[in-house]
């Protein structure tokens, strides 16, 4: 599933385009993806202007001259791909990796709402797995929806520090791992980014959330922003579906320090003899890589 930088990624590329741009014409092709549309959902979109855009979270929420809003989830396989009509369809990244035409094959088979603007551009909301979701939520309600109030901290905001983290994980017996997971606890991280802040922080994935000392969260929630803040410099991390709004892949995979590379040295081994490598485990059925030497 993309995670707040992919997120965040698709969502300023969709910015670029469709801000300040009146959607001529919205073609939904189905009834609905993980949940209906909104019966009004075609009707609302055609003929409105894009006033701008926010995140919330994993959510998208594209708000719409007036009082509305688009609430955007992009599941586990969902993308957004925008070009310009007057050009020839880039290339877009298929479900398993194979490149596939925006109008055709695989693009055409899982294109499910299609946005044109009076500014020539198209964009499409492709999602071969159907875990994506649309809704209209009023923008004086967007936090009150039902998908969002429950939602923790936003990491990336200036308030977010040690004390917010401490005061989230605080009486959390539940591994350190999995309070992160809970987006309760912190909005928008997922597996691949806490597994590289525990990483950075220096801090075992199996601890109890509830025994992190001050110093450590003072540690850990730095480490969180600056994962987060590299990633979405690299365009985010491209591992299976995920592909930004202008069909390029990101590259922050090629920067892990841990996840997905059991067995190698992290940046810091010293090698053998006394340094296991890199290791993973299981948790609350998820993959957590981590380095038993550098993480206590």
């Amino acid at each position: 599933m993309p995670e707040l930088p992919e997120v965040e990624t698709v969502m300023r590329g969709l910015d670029a385009v469709l801000t300040g741009a009146r959607i001529t014409a919205a073609e939904t092709r189905r009834e609905g993806l993980r949940w209906p549309f909104p019966p009004a959902l075609r009707q609302t979109l055609t003929g409105a202007r894009v006033e701008g855009f926010r995140r919330r979270g994993k959510y998208m929420l594209m708000r719409l001259e007036g009082r509305d809003t688009l609430l955007v989830h992009l599941g586990m396989s969902g993308r957004m791909v925008a070009r310009r009509l007057d050009e020839a369809p880039a290339p877009s990244l298929g479900p398993q990796g194979a490149a596939s035409d925006a109008r055709g094959g695989t693009g055409e088979a899982h294109e499910h709402v299609v946005l044109h603007t009076d500014h020539g551009w198209r964009v499409g909301f492709v999602d071969p797995r159907r875990f994506g979701a649309m809704d209209l939520v009023p923008r004086a309600a967007e936090d009150g929806h039902r998908l969002l109030a429950a939602l923790g901290p936003e990491p990336l905001e200036e308030s977010f520090g040690a004390p917010t983290l401490a005061a989230a994980l605080a009486g959390r017996r539940t591994p350190v791992k999995a309070a992160l997971l809970d987006q309760s606890v912190v909005a928008g991280l997922g597996n691949i980014y806490v597994c590289e802040a525990l990483f950075r922080a220096g801090i075992a994935p199996t601890r109890s959330a509830a025994s992190l000392t001050a110093e450590e969260a003072a540690r850990l929630a730095p480490a969180i922003q600056a994962v987060l803040r590299d990633s979405i410099a690299a365009g985010g991390s491209s591992l299976r579906d995920y592909v930004r709004a202008d069909g390029e892949l990101g590259f922050f995979q090629d920067r892990f320090g841990v996840y997905g590379r059991e067995g190698e040295r992290c940046a810091d081994c010293p090698g053998e003899p006394g340094c296991p490598g890199i290791r993973r485990l299981v948790q609350s059925g998820r993959s957590t890589f981590y380095c038993p030497r550098k993480q206590a």
